[in-house]
């Protein structure tokens, strides 16, 4: 028995629609003025110039947002003042209550950056264990944070006055432009020419490291002046 077998209907491809473009065509140009044409080329380009600009915001906001908690550490500090007095007095007690020094000025700058102070007019007033007193001016002054280096600019003066029970000591006064005093070890520098006024008689040098303690010092540069001797001490043993 013959059977027939009916053929499949051909797949309509003729009615599909391509999934890419057809690049055997040549493509159709804007016809007219360059005018039209720039403006079709922009037309083709413009999603990709914006995508461009989209990805440009999104890596300048990732850049640019502070992180919870990471501002202050990537914060580069100012050297501002975050306090100023004025005509203050700052006094220091020793353990029996006794004033063991006084800090006074007309303006007084405090840098946290550094902690370090600044003071315009600057008077100072300190006394040791043994009772011996040091005083000290200038018009101005820049200090650590615990007063323990003080570098006086300007009509700087440092008197040290002897203590009360010694019998060999001597009132010195050391003049400059500039003289730093060290609190702790009782030192005095300067690096700029100073004059040493004592009761018999004065010196100038062009630099000066003294210490208080050992009462010895390093003059440098030319050291010029005039000290009288000391007086001999009177014989009272007879003839």
């Amino acid at each position: 028995m013959n059977e027939r077998v009916a053929a499949a209907p051909e797949a309509p491809f003729e009615e599909l629609t391509a999934l890419a473009p057809d690049l055997r065509r040549p493509r159709r140009r804007a016809q007219g003025p360059w005018t039209a044409r720039a403006w079709e080329a922009l037309l083709n380009y413009l999603p990709v110039v914006l995508m461009a600009l989209l990805a440009g915001l999104s890596w300048w906001l990732v850049k640019n947002t502070p992180v919870p908690g990471d501002g202050d550490a990537k914060r580069v500090p100012r050297h501002e003042p975050d306090y100023t007095m004025e005509r203050f007095s700052i006094v220091d007690y020793a353990p029996n209550g006794e004033v063991r020094s006084r800090l006074e000025g007309d303006v007084l700058h405090h840098y946290p950056d550094n902690d370090t102070i600044e003071i315009e007019g600057l008077r100072l007033r300190m006394v040791d264990e043994s009772g011996r007193v040091t005083t000290g001016r200038s018009d101005r002054a820049q200090s650590n944070g615990d007063a323990t280096q003080i570098r006086m600019t300007g009509k700087a003066r440092i008197v040290r006055e002897p203590a009360p029970r010694e019998a060999d000591g001597e009132r010195l006064e050391i003049r400059g432009e500039f003289l730093e005093l060290l609190t702790e070890s009782e030192r005095v520098r300067s690096h700029l020419p100073v004059t040493l006024i004592t009761p018999r008689g004065e010196l100038r040098a062009g630099s000066l490291d003294y210490g208080h303690l050992d009462r010895a010092g390093q003059l440098g540069g030319r050291v010029r002046g005039e000290l009288r001797p000391e007086p001999a001490p009177a014989d009272d043993a007879p003839r």
